[in-house]
């Protein structure tokens, strides 16, 4: 095997393309999913991954080998990241753009509202690398939108170490020579980091766990929201939700917390008679919908992406994306009927 990867390396440097594919595809995905945790955004995490690959490409003859090409693959995709978090102006809230819904007074403005949703069909080999021993967290909560959502409240050096050291179980060692720091600034970094991920998901930790996906339990859940979704039941709705509940739209900076505000949120939704169907879908280990308007003509226009958060039998939260991410999830940007197929 080591031979193997030292001659795909040796024809790489060469300028081989197909040996420097060779060596990089088994780790594409899990370096995509990497960048999307350090960025929230999907779009800016393939952007990251093919300024990874670049940069590996020209980079190859500089590689000595000292630790393992996967290590060094983060390496450059971690500093990537980094450089984006530092120079990119992010993206600015947007206003709301439904002239006929009037939304509900927001609870509170958000601070992450760049925060976009990854597809669970590109999970796939991604997240079921084995972890390194310092690892603190399961893989599948790691790519949930709540712990996304904290990730990026954070420092970015503080945000890299942390990654880097309790999601993927990179050694102290390792990290700092990833950053080109010390151990000691590692420790000290991550120290602050764990901290302030507590303090952001102190609320979530009481929580029931959710069910497994697709399980019965789970199906269960999905199907009484879609049912109360396409039938605009209010008081269904509002069964399905916990107490406090929480709501989040990004690009818009409205936030909506507790059953009373998210049921008066849904309800302008379904004024004026607007119906909708929902296709659904998967995004952060989340069962997921496209959301598609149900227009005079018999076509239904995607308004957007739902992703629920689950809390035993209750959805905990829910966030709407835009219509914009419908293409990422394979789901087409209007439907033709008003039947829906399957």
């Amino acid at each position: 095997m080591e031979l193997a990867r030292a001659d795909l390396i040796s024809r790489a440097r060469a300028g081989d393309g197909e040996a420097f594919r060779a060596l990089t595809e088994p780790h594409l995905r899990e370096l995509q999913v990497h960048s999307y945790r350090m960025l929230g955004s999907f779009q800016d995490a393939e952007d990251v991954l093919q300024d990874t690959l670049l940069a590996a490409w020209r980079g190859l003859a500089g590689f000595d080998g000292r630790a393992s090409l996967r290590t060094w693959l983060y390496r450059i995709a971690t500093n990537r990241c980094l450089d984006s978090l530092r120079s990119a102006s992010r993206r600015p809230a947007k206003k709301w753009d439904i002239p006929e819904v009037e939304p509900p007074e927001p609870t509170r403005l958000g601070e992450v509202v760049w925060l976009g949703p990854y597809p669970d069909a590109l999970l796939e080999g991604a997240i079921n690398h084995p972890l390194g021993p310092e690892a603190r967290y399961e893989q599948t909560e790691s790519i949930s939108l709540a712990f996304v959502t904290a990730l990026q409240v954070l420092p970015p050096r503080q945000l890299a170490v942390l990654v880097l050291r309790d999601v993927l179980g990179f050694h102290a060692n390792e990290v700092a020579d990833m950053l080109d720091t010390t151990v000691e600034s590692v420790k000290s970094a991550l120290k602050r980091a764990r901290a302030g991920l507590q303090r952001r998901r102190s609320t979530i930790a009481d929580r029931e766990p959710p069910p497994a996906a697709d399980s019965p339990a789970e199906d269960a859940i999905v199907a009484n929201f879609v049912h109360a979704w396409e039938t605009a039941d209010i008081d269904a709705l509002v069964a399905l939700l916990t107490d406090d509940v929480f709501m989040s739209m990004p690009p818009l900076p409205l936030e909506y917390e507790g059953r009373d505000v998210v049921a008066s949120f849904c309800a302008s939704m379904f004024g004026t008679g607007r119906r909708f169907d929902l296709v659904p879908t998967r995004a952060n280990g989340q069962p997921a919908f496209g959301a598609y308007l149900r227009a005079p003509t018999g076509i239904r226009h995607g308004t957007g992406l739902f992703v629920l958060t689950l809390a035993g039998d209750r959805i905990c939260a829910m966030t709407r994306f835009e219509n914009t991410v419908l293409p990422s999830f394979g789901l087409p940007r209007s439907l033709p009927h008003f039947r829906k197929m399957g």
